[in-house]
């Protein structure tokens, strides 16, 4: 939890198109790889005073992404300080110490990072701070430049020396509130002094003889494991990997959970959600039933809700075996592109999560948390962890993991060419598809209907680490369609 900790906030900095203090984390951990899954929802909610009137008296049908009203609580700071009391080994103050430094000295930009953030320049020109902290000289920083950001390193060297309080209570938290109420929020600072992360308890479900485990609602996390379960109704042994058969199957799959997921998650401590339900054999089999293997079904027709991408992911296995599948994001490319003056933090905006439909279990209301689309997984056997392992991507991230999951389990792949393997995505109306997919693939789905078209970016990015107790072999998968690695020291 350390390593998970430490990573997870450097991350923040020197990727802060993807994540940071000023967005939600998820959590999922085994200590020494055995015994109960522990999952920390680090998710935060609307502010008290939030609610569908004043966007629909306005005749606004969904939340503007670039408005504070886009803005809920950042749960991160919390998640973390919580984390690392309770599941860790040294104080937030000294994992917090990479990222001060590269805030401070200055971290190098990358060319995937740099790739981001140039196309992101309109939307940080729209706000006065993000101009100054993310725009130097006008610009955004080319491959191989040099950015830092000391207002950033201030507050996280306040968060060292005074705790989360700073962050909720303090000098932060007014600098943060003031920022978001000139956006157009409706934040006081009682919305940030009153939040606490939860711990949940994990959902689970079963595939080929393997346990994965996801936070529950109101993150996304019932949407994979409906999916497997589905799956399992399919023997796939004789299918190719990259076979029109089995892309057909994981769409028409993929398009019923989404569409279920839309339709009924939400926070559950104001929408009771069927999980069982949805995660039984029967529900499983009237799935099945519901796809033909001939042609593309019509229906399934989810709520809109906006598309975004933007995530960090780590998977930490120590010597001890202690196991964990981190996950931190900011929602958007930047977030809101809202950034706090004095404290430097970016806002995301999760709070595009909501529907503007009074009666919708996902409605938009104070002290309520959106369906948030940020899962960490774990995967044990037998009562043990086996893998760690995440996808970003925002709601790329069901069908990534399991596609991932399904590379390893039904044909056998390694971590890193399960990693490696070439990705689709179907999501409403459409398969995206990566430039590797072959064109056999993408033609046949055409002619069961599929709309295909190619994916604007890469699609999500996984990070993995396969636990092998009989030889106390690791073996780590990162991702290169971003900067991934995989490192054991």
């Amino acid at each position: 939890m350390d390593a998970a900790i430490a990573a997870v906030a450097l991350l923040g900095v020197v990727e802060p198109t993807q994540s940071g203090i000023g967005g939600d984390c998820f959590a999922l951990y085994m200590r020494r790889g055995i015994g109960d899954v522990i999952a920390l929802n680090g998710s935060g909610w609307a502010p008290a005073a939030a609610n569908c009137e004043d966007f629909l008296s306005h005749g606004i049908a969904a939340i503007p992404a670039e408005s504070g009203g886009a803005v809920t609580v950042p749960g991160a700071v919390a998640s973390w300080a919580r984390l690392a009391a309770d599941l860790g080994t040294m104080p937030l103050a000294a994992l917090l110490q990479p990222a001060i430094e590269a805030a401070e000295q200055g971290y190098v930009v990358t060319e995937r990072v740099a790739r981001d953030w140039a196309k992101q320049v309109r939307k940080l020109r729209g706000n006065a701070a993000a101009t100054e902290y993310f725009l130097p000289g006008g610009l955004p920083p080319r491959p191989g430049d040099i950015h830092r950001q000391p207002a950033l390193a201030k507050s996280l060297r306040s968060i060292a020396q005074d705790g989360p309080a700073a962050f909720y209570e303090g000098w932060i938290a007014r600098d943060m509130v003031d920022a978001l109420k000139a956006a157009g929020g409706r934040h006081e600072f009682q919305d940030f002094a009153a939040y606490q992360p939860e711990y949940v308890s994990p959902i689970c479900g079963s595939y080929r003889g393997y346990e994965v485990w996801e936070c529950p609602p109101n993150g996304q996390g019932l949407v994979p494991l409906v999916m497997l379960k589905a799956l399992e109704c399919f023997d796939t042994s004789h299918w190719d990997p990259l076979s029109v058969e089995r892309a057909h199957i994981l769409c028409e799959v993929a398009r019923q959970a989404y569409a279920d997921r839309d339709y009924l998650i939400a926070d559950p401590r104001t929408s009771p959600i069927p999980i069982r339900e949805l995660l039984s054999v029967t529900r499983a089999e009237k799935i099945r039933k519901r796809i033909s293997l001939e042609r593309r079904r019509d229906t399934f027709e989810p709520v809109s809700i906006p598309a975004h991408s933007d995530t960090t992911f780590a998977a930490v296995v120590d010597s001890e075996r202690n196991t964990v599948a981190f996950i931190n994001s900011i929602f958007d490319d930047f977030g809101s592109g809202i950034v706090s003056p004095r404290s430097g933090v970016i806002f995301h905006n999760r709070a595009c999560g909501f529907v503007l439909d009074r009666d919708h279990p996902n409605a938009l209301a104070g002290r309520k948390r959106p369906l948030n689309t940020i899962i960490p997984a774990m995967v044990t056997h037998r009562g043990r962890a086996v893998m760690p392992f995440g996808v970003t991507g925002g709601h790329f991230q069901p069908f990534g993991q399991v596609l991932v999951l399904t590379n390893i389990l039904d044909y056998g792949m390694g971590v890193q060419a399960a990693i490696d393997q070439p990705r689709i995505f179907a999501f409403g109306d459409e398969v995206r598809v990566e430039g590797t997919i072959p064109s056999s693939l993408r033609d046949g789905l055409a002619v069961l209907g599929h709309k295909v078209v190619a994916a604007e970016n890469p699609l999500g990015t996984a990070q993995a680490v396969w636990i092998d107790w009989e030889t106390g072999l690791l073996r780590g998968g990162a991702d290169s369609r971003r900067d991934g690695l995989a490192a054991g020291w």
